[in-house]
């Protein structure tokens, strides 16, 4: 199994930072960027293979590689996503496709969060494919909100939602098996060629509205942000500050 970081977003919200910088390198604590975080996470579980998809501002990473892969232990293959400032994430994670039959464990390049979420998934091996989902925060309209069929299975992922309904929030770290690379790889296309603009999400959505299974890992009672503004970045920096 590889680790997999999805980095290409240009995070317009957070200018000044993203001028220069795609979102995964605005800095949370000191010089670590959220790729150190997530970098660090994935190889303080033995995931030291890692897939990172860049589009934005990418050659900031690329300058950087050598030494992220001397301080995580790690070796870094990019995936270059040429329409990252067009289109949406369908397209970034279906562009990393040939890497999904070696296993996969997926984390979005904008959310910090701590490693348990990372031990979690691997702990709750058994599905194709394993959504970590936090089912203990309130939940408001921005989320990425999913509800669950009777098997405890996923049933629906969307933004668009009333909260009410939602089992909880995907946090954006995903288990991907072997088996699942094909369907996911077809259901990633059938997606974003529909729409370039539909998030990998929707992807999943395809998946189970063709039969596919996909199941859900609760992360529990942990401090984690999705980096999308200033006000989460500053909630960001004080839950880094914490590791």
């Amino acid at each position: 199994m590889i680790g997999m970081v999805l980095a290409a977003g240009a995070g317009r919200r957070l200018r000044p930072y993203t001028d220069t910088l795609p979102k995964a390198l605005v800095p949370v604590d000191g010089d670590t960027a959220i790729l150190d975080i997530a970098l660090g996470n994935l190889s303080s579980v033995g995931l030291t293979d890692i897939v990172i998809v860049v589009g934005y501002r990418a050659e900031a990473v690329e300058t950087r590689k050598a030494d992220l892969e001397r301080r995580y232990g790690v070796s870094i293959t990019l995936v270059h996503n040429d329409k990252a400032e067009e289109w949406n994430n369908a397209y970034s994670l279906w562009l990393a496709r040939e890497h999904f039959s070696k296993g996969v464990l997926l984390v979005n390049g904008d959310t910090v969060h701590p490693v348990s979420v990372e031990k979690t998934l691997l702990a709750g091996r058994g599905p194709d494919i394993l959504l970590a989902v936090d089912n203990v925060k309130t939940l408001a309209d921005e989320e990425m909100k999913v509800t669950l069929d009777g098997q405890g299975n996923l049933a629906r992922i969307t933004k668009l939602m009333d909260p009410a309904e939602a089992y909880g929030e995907y946090i954006g770290a995903t288990l991907i098996e072997p088996a699942a690379a094909g369907p996911l790889a077809d259901a990633l296309q059938a997606t974003w060629e529909r729409d370039p603009d539909l998030y990998y999400e929707d992807g999943y959505q395809e998946l189970v509205n063709r039969g596919g299974r996909v199941g859900v890992a609760p992360i529990g009672a942990v401090e984690w942000v999705e980096v999308d503004n200033h006000d989460d970045l500053a909630k960001a920096r004080r839950i880094a500050a914490g590791y």
